[in-house]
């Protein structure tokens, strides 16, 4: 692998050229492999040895999370004094079933699918590690870099968690990821300093009563009702109860109540999602969840028992790390290859990781340029731009060069 620096930029402040086209060959396999064999959190087996394969066959020395799936592995010896960068990927899949009808490599597992990207973002950190590598051996590597394939993003509150208590983040001074973004095209990546996704955490309601014939409504629990209205008040309640601006919302996916049309019944379930923009928000969130539906719930007579499962805070983007993102991306594919981006409301576990150090998480483009059709993530026709793979190593590869340090 040749990869000379150009004539106006030193060698150790950007990566020149355009990657071997026998790496990007196995790079887009790789990926494929990985999408058609996909793993839910922490069942990543298969995923994990591959990498690992991969990055022992290039003369490195990946070490498996003493979790049993997901791994590390650094890039140059850390000297205990200078920081090292971390780039990001997630590893496990979606339990939802792959419905692109003609695709040579869509999932071989039934109701498993890779439908959020993360084979896309696990390539991008593996073939960046291989370059990386080669430029280590060549001494134009600044500082050592460590990669982390982490699993169980997708499974609250994400395997962020345990992978730092697995001790992914000793001597790591920064940390930078990417996420697939259908609505960017190929060749791009969006921007953001601050927070660039919400808060997520899971909500799950149990509703009772002593139940009764629906001819006497007044004589006992009308939970059906009570439940209508924790559905229908809730959110709105909530909503009223920290500014506006904060985004605090609730949003339902499931309500199971009865079962015969003149019963009101003694038991009804109801589950759903609070997300929120602001991370001080969401650390009252709790509390203002959990008096809201008593409220509703007592007004009705029903007693209800609460599970509030905390997901994962905002991904706040470090200012210094995004400016880091944009001068790589601006020096592989020009500063119009940088867009910036609105903040998100869905969660990531990558916010774990800045609660300990900076950091700044890229949406990469995965659309293809003049594609009208959106493949939406968490959907089964979900696919990406293969093409995409080649900007993110070049991003990272970029970004590791250019980093002038962390704490």
């Amino acid at each position: 692998m040749s990869l000379e620096p150009e004539a106006d930029l030193p060698a150790e402040a950007v990566l020149a050229g355009t990657l071997p086209e026998a790496l990007r060959a196995e790079l887009i396999a790789f990926r494929r492999d990985l999408h058609m064999h996909p793993e839910l959190g922490n069942q990543e087996f298969r995923t994990t040895a591959a990498i690992k394969a991969r990055l022992e066959k290039a003369g490195l020395a990946p070490r498996v999370l003493a979790i049993g799936t997901g791994l590390v592995c650094d890039i140059g010896d850390w000297d205990g004094v200078r920081p090292m960068l971390a780039l990001r990927a997630d590893i496990d899949a979606l339990p939802i079933p792959d419905t692109k009808s003609e695709c040579a490599y869509r999932s071989t597992v039934p109701d498993r699918a890779h439908a959020c990207g993360h084979d896309v973002h696990t390539t991008v950190v593996l073939g960046a590690g291989l370059v990386l590598a080669e430029l280590h051996r060549e001494g134009k590597l600044p500082r050592p870099v460590r990669l982390l394939f982490q699993p169980a993003e997708e499974v609250l509150p994400g395997g962020a968690a345990d992978a730092i208590e697995c001790g992914v983040l000793d001597g790591v001074g920064r940390i930078i990821a990417v996420h697939c973004d259908p609505r960017v095209d190929a060749g791009r990546i969006g921007l953001r300093a601050g927070a660039i996704t919400s808060a997520c955490d899971r909500l799950e309601i149990a509703l009772d009563g002593p139940g009764g014939h629906t001819a006497r409504p007044h004589l006992t629990t009308d939970l059906v009702t009570a439940a209508a209205r924790v559905v229908t008040d809730v959110p709105a309640l909530v909503s009223r109860r920290v500014d506006s601006r904060s985004g605090l919302a609730v949003t339902w996916g499931r309500v199971e109540a009865g079962h015969a049309p003149n019963v009101i019944p003694q038991h009804a379930e109801l589950s759903g999602t609070v997300r929120c923009l602001d991370i001080e928000a969401w650390r009252q969130a709790p509390d203002i969840v959990h008096a809201a539906i008593d409220e509703i719930a007592n007004l009705y007579r029903a007693k209800s028992e609460i599970n509030y499962v905390r997901g994962v805070p905002p991904v706040v983007n470090d200012a210094g790390v995004t400016e880091l993102l944009r001068d790589a991306m601006a020096a592989r594919r020009g500063v119009e290859a940088v867009e910036d981006t609105e903040q998100s409301l869905g969660g990531e576990d990558f916010s774990w990781y800045l609660e300990h150090v900076p950091g700044a998480m890229a949406r990469l483009g995965v659309r293809t340029p003049g594609e009208r059709a959106v493949r939406d993530l968490h959907q089964g026709d979900f696919d990406a731009d293969e093409s995409a793979i080649t900007v993110g190593v070049e991003l990272f590869t970029a970004a590791a060069l250019l980093d002038g340090g962390g704490r």
